[in-house]
């Protein structure tokens, strides 16, 4: 599992607040980033295990948010 080089900055203010955007959007982040399939793998999982509150909580957990 590779993460990324550096945490990405990702911005979610002013786009579509949908569970599945915010994934897309962290995926992409993660993916330019440096990050292999296996550490995104491993974001979606964490990711979807609970609620919306948990998706937040673990995308700021991967991805400094804006």
């Amino acid at each position: 599992m590779i993460p990324p080089k550096d945490k990405p900055v990702v911005r979610l203010t002013g786009h579509d607040g949908n569970a599945f955007a915010v994934m897309g959007t962290v995926r992409k982040a993660l993916k330019r980033a440096g990050a292999d399939t296996e550490y995104v793998d491993k974001y979606f999982r964490e990711a979807t295990a609970g609620d919306y509150n948990t998706l937040l909580a673990v995308t700021m957990d991967y991805v400094d948010v804006e």
